[in-house]
């Protein structure tokens, strides 16, 4: 076998692609090298080692390798680590590293850095309070069904509106799975409104941010799916009393949006909080009974 033998560990192994050990993958496949998901029984000649989430436990079996490469915040919070290499990081992602999770999707950033810096977030840290433009659209999609976008905030980029054109021209299903900001929306509704988007997704996650009239206007001028109505994620148990998680979810319903409650720390969160989540993200619940008052958990 010529060329070095190399093994790449997601650390988090949650089912979603690693980017950066996907791209890792293209580079070394293209120098010759033999790339493999590691085997612990296996030697390698280099080891990458990737992990998003703090959380997540670290591998406790002896890595036999010459070199062992670590990152990600999962190692270094909250910055990440070592970067990729520009050759490395603009490469075309190796999707066959990922078979059952890619499948007709493509996955990748056309821009970085958010100027919101949202309580728990980290990407203004990690990335700078500035959305910018990091890639073209061809960089990570060469025809697929869907694209998966992990953009923190596009709409916040000077170059927004080339790359919604390129998103839109492109044909794809479009995700947007850090959801649009609904306070940047209303300047390029006509651009949005041109990509196919199986569902849009906003968020409201600070109560004191009254977002109601941007909710109001989007739903008043924009052309969402009548059968799958705009999701807004909304953010609980972080610095918010469920009067007001509540007052969030019966607005956003009222103006013909679909909650969904996501937990902050969840193992911390109280009973009401819980039961709130239950509620409101099953879906045949929440449209049976439409008061939180009525819903007895019991029965649920």
């Amino acid at each position: 076998m010529s060329g070095q033998k190399i093994g790449l560990i997601d650390v988090d192994g949650h089912n979603f692609p690693n980017l950066p050990l996907m791209k890792l993958s293209a580079f070394h496949k293209e120098k010759g090298d033999h790339v493999e998901p590691w085997f612990p029984l296996c030697r390698y000649d280099k080891v990458y080692m990737s992990k998003v989430f703090t959380f997540t436990p670290d591998i406790e079996q002896v890595i036999q390798a010459d070199e062992i490469k670590r990152s990600g915040t999962g190692y270094f919070y909250p910055d990440g680590g070592p970067k990729l290499p520009d050759e490395i990081e603009h490469i075309y992602p190796d999707y066959n590293l990922y078979p059952t999770e890619t499948g007709d999707r493509a996955f990748g950033f056309l821009t970085r850095g958010c100027p919101r810096g949202c309580g728990p977030c980290i990407v203004k840290i990690k990335e700078g309070g500035i959305s910018y433009k990091v890639a073209d659209l061809s960089e990570f999609w060469r025809g697929q069904r869907e694209i998966k976008l992990l953009d923190p905030n596009l709409l916040a980029c000077k170059d927004r509106e080339t790359l919604l054109l390129q998103l839109a021209a492109s044909g794809a299903y479009v995700d947007f799975t850090q959801g649009l900001d609904i306070r940047l929306v209303e300047d390029v509704i006509g651009l949005v409104d041109k990509i196919k988007i199986a569902r849009i997704h906003f968020a409201w996650d600070f109560p004191e941010q009254d977002l109601t009239p941007y909710f109001e206007y989007y739903i008043k001028t924009a052309r969402p799916n009548k059968h799958r109505p705009p999701g807004v994620y909304i953010l609980t148990n972080y610095n918010s009393k469920h009067e007001q998680d509540l007052e969030r979810v019966y607005r956003l319903r009222d103006l013909g949006y679909d909650p969904y409650i996501m937990i902050y720390e969840k193992e911390t969160a109280p009973r009401e909080t819980r039961l709130l989540q239950r509620w409101v993200n099953n879906k045949l619940i929440f449209r049976s009974v439409d008061r939180f008052e009525n819903y007895d958990p019991r029965r649920g």
